[in-house]
């Protein structure tokens, strides 16, 4: 017996509901789409111009991928002062910080983010690599070479404040095992980092203030500083600047991650991951080096900005350290060597 009209027709109006919902899902779907997501990327201080290129380039890509508009604000200062401003509330959507200490401490003071934040991007969340080098006067006036140059009772040193900058800790535990392996002891090494330290005449909070300190108000002969920072030196001031990399430093590697807790509650989360593993692409790890930061992943951008950075023997905090916990509580937290060596000016 055949259907008649009048027996098709709830299934009529059930296809065309059906087919009604499917066009206000993809209105809704498209309107999502032309919403703007903001993200706040918490950082330290060098990363400004890394972060000014690489936000400009992801949005592109986000937009491409999604039809979405992301508008990515940025905060910057000594990556510990960074990491207390998160603590406190700061509604970051990622960090991207100086050392994994700090993001730790984000970890273990409220939770907002998971213990093993750095088990989900590749290299440790480390997606670009530095080191700690010195940049001084045209000409190096005074002839500094290596660290041992930076006790001379002729030398005035810049270099931020450990207690509120990550790469002030970077710079102190340079020195330190210089002086340990040239020397031989913990104590030796001790009292070399207090010599130098006597030669510091203001620290800054972070790493930037200490460039400014150095650059425009013309205090010091040498800056310890991130090898970016002391590049970009060359890059914005031409000839006023010479860069001096010693034979021995640090591998500092610099991590990112999601702040679990803001991401979920403003429901950011896939566009701030997205971010983060954007910068082990291809071109996050071209902007790295052209920024003078050392490409961790991609054999193509190290290969092009090899020739850029001076052949240094680093060593890693695991391997003079123990790792960043071993570090912060020996030398950083109150009573730690830092404040046995150091007496403010």
């Amino acid at each position: 017996m055949s259907t008649s009209f009048f027996s098709r027709r709830p299934l009529l109006l059930t296809l065309a509901r059906w087919a009604g919902a499917v066009a206000l899902g993809s209105a809704a779907l498209g309107a999502l789409a032309q919403q703007t997501v903001t993200l706040l990327n918490v950082s330290y201080d060098p990363t400004r111009e890394l972060y000014v290129d690489y936000n400009a380039a992801f949005t592109k890509y986000w937009k491409a991928k999604t039809g979405q508009d992301v508008s990515i604000k940025q905060s910057h200062g000594g990556s510990g002062k960074q990491a207390r401003s998160v603590i406190d509330g700061l509604d970051a959507d990622v960090v991207t910080l100086a050392l994994a200490g700090d993001i730790d401490a984000i970890s273990r003071n409220g939770g907002w983010l998971a213990k093993d934040w750095q088990k989900r991007l590749p290299h440790n969340s480390a997606p670009y690599n530095s080191t700690i080098i010195f940049a001084v006067r045209a000409g190096n006036p005074k002839g500094i070479k290596d660290w041992d140059d930076l006790i001379r009772p002729d030398i005035q040193v810049i270099t931020p404040n450990p207690k509120t900058s990550g790469g002030a800790r970077w710079n102190y535990l340079a020195a330190w095992e210089f002086a340990k392996r040239k020397y031989g002891s913990e104590a030796k090494a001790k009292a070399f980092v207090a010599k130098l330290y006597a030669n510091v005449p203001i620290l800054d909070t972070g790493a930037r203030g200490s460039t400014i300190t150095f650059a425009q108000r013309g205090q010091g002969d040498v800056l310890i500083a991130w090898e970016n920072e002391a590049y970009l030196l060359g890059k914005e001031f031409g000839a006023k600047f010479d860069v001096v990399a010693p034979p021995l430093s640090i591998l500092a590697e610099p991590p990112v991650a999601v702040v679990d807790r803001n991401v979920d509650k403003k429901g950011t989360r896939a566009v701030a991951e997205e971010y983060l593993k954007y910068l082990y692409s291809e071109e996050g790890q071209d902007i790295a080096g052209k920024n003078f930061y050392r490409p961790a992943i991609s054999e193509k951008a190290k290969a092009k900005y090899a020739q850029q950075f001076a052949k240094i023997q680093l060593f890693t905090i695991e391997q003079a350290f123990g790792g960043w916990e071993q570090a912060d509580k020996a030398h950083f937290a109150d009573g730690g060597s830092f404040d046995q060596i150091y007496t403010k000016k």
